[in-house]
C-alpha cells in the first residue's frame, strides 16, 4: 500500500482560504482574512476577522495557545499579517513575534502601504521563519480587497437568470420565475455575502424589488441596496449616476449586480465585471422575449473570446449555474 502523502503548505492555505469565507461580509470594512496553527499535520487552533474588522483572524487563532505548542507549530495566514499601529487593536505582526510560532506561511502580500513586506521583514527579524505563497486560493478570498487595493473599485459580479434562448423575461416583462426555488435559494445565499447589491433604475421602477436576503437564519446579512440612476434616489436606496461610481462605494468590497439587461450591459462595456453568475432554466420564451442583455458595442466577434473562463458549474434542482471569471490580460 502506497505512503498516504502529507499536506503541503498549499493544502493547509487551501484550507484557510476556504475558512475565511465565514468572515465575509461581516468583516467589512477589514478583508475576510482567516489563519490556521497546524502542528504536527493537525490544525490545532483556528480563527477568522471578526464582525466590523476586530480582531484579526491572527488574534483569534493564536489566543490561549502555550508557549511550548507554539514552538513546534506554523501558523497559515491568507494575508500578511498587518505590522501597522492601530487604535482599534495590537498589530498582528507583532502578537505573532512574541508568539514565536515554529513558521509563519502567507497566502498573499499585502499591498496596503503600511504593512506591504513590513510584516514579513519583521518576523525574520525576529528569527522566525517566514515563507510568501502567492497561493491562487488565498488570492480567490481575498478578491474584493484585492480589487480595491489594485483597481480601487470592488469585486463585481453579475448575476443573470435566463432561458436557454437568453431571455430575462416575456415580452410584457413578466419575469417571475424564471428559475426555481433551488436557484434563488442560491441567489440569497450570493446576496448574504456581498456588501452591496445594484439594480437599474428601471428594474426598480417596474419591479421594487425588496433585495434583501430570505433565507432563515441570514435576515440581518441582507446587503446595502443600490440603483443605477441619474435620479433621485428612493428611501433607503444609494443611487449611483454611472457603474464608474462603484469606486466611490465606502467600505464596500464586494458589489452584486443583480437587475435589468441596459445595467448588465453597461457593467460590461465598461469591463467592470470580474464575474459572471449565470442561472439558466430549461424553458424556452422565443424571439418576442426580452434579451437578458442590451448592446455591448463589440466591433468583431474576436473582441468577444479570450475574456472569460469557466470556474464553476453545478445543477440547482433543474437549472443549470455557471461561474465565468474575467481574464484580465486583455
Amino acid at each position: 500500500m502506497a505512503a498516504s502523502l502529507s499536506p503541503t503548505d498549499h493544502d493547509w492555505m487551501a484550507a484557510a482560504a476556504r475558512l475565511a469565507a465565514r468572515a465575509r461580509p461581516l468583516s467589512r470594512p477589514n478583508p475576510g482574512v482567516a489563519a490556521l496553527v497546524v502542528q504536527h499535520g493537525r490544525v490545532i487552533a483556528s480563527g477568522w476577522t471578526q464582525g466590523g474588522g476586530r480582531p484579526h483572524a491572527e488574534a483569534m487563532a493564536l489566543a490561549g495557545l502555550p508557549a511550548e505548542v507554539l514552538a513546534e507549530a506554523t501558523l497559515y495566514v491568507t494575508l500578511e499579517p498587518c505590522a501597522h499601529q492601530s487604535a482599534r487593536g495590537p498589530a498582528c505582526a507583532d502578537l505573532i513575534v512574541a508568539a514565536r510560532p515554529a513558521r509563519v506561511v502567507i497566502g498573499q502580500h499585502d499591498p496596503d502601504p503600511r504593512t506591504a513586506g513590513a510584516g514579513i521583514a519583521r518576523f525574520e527579524a525576529a528569527g522566525i521563519a517566514a515563507r510568501l505563497l502567492d497561493d491562487p486560493a488565498s488570492a480567490t478570498s481575498l478578491a474584493g480587497f484585492l480589487t480595491r487595493q489594485s483597481a480601487g473599485r470592488p469585486w463585481v459580479t453579475l448575476k443573470l437568470a435566463t432561458s436557454l434562448d437568453g431571455c430575462i423575461a416575456l415580452a410584457d416583462g413578466t419575469s417571475q420565475w424564471i428559475t426555481g426555488e433551488v436557484s434563488r435559494a442560491h441567489v440569497h445565499a450570493q446576496r448574504a455575502r456581498h456588501d452591496a447589491i445594484l439594480v437599474g433604475g428601471g428594474t426598480w421602477r417596474a419591479d421594487k424589488p425588496r433585495l434583501d436576503v430570505r433565507l432563515p437564519g441570514l435576515e440581518t446579512r441582507s446587503p446595502q441596496r443600490l440603483v443605477l440612476t441619474r435620479g433621485p434616489a428612493p428611501d433607503g436606496v444609494t443611487a449611483l449616476p454611472s457603474p464608474q461610481a462603484i469606486a466611490a462605494l465606502d467600505g464596500v468590497l464586494h458589489l452584486y449586480v443583480e437587475g435589468g439587461a441596459e445595467t448588465a450591459a453597461a457593467f460590461l462595456a465598461a469591463d467592470l465585471v470580474d464575474e459572471l453568475h449565470l442561472y439558466t432554466a430549461p424553458i424556452l420564451i422565443g424571439g418576442d422575449g426580452r434579451r437578458s442583455l442590451g448592446a455591448l458595442g463589440l466591433a468583431s466577434l474576436a473582441d468577444a473570446h479570450g475574456r472569460w473562463c469557466l470556474s464553476e458549474r453545478r445543477q440547482l434542482g433543474s437549472d443549470a449555474f455557471t461561474a465565468y471569471l474575467r481574464t484580465r490580460n486583455r
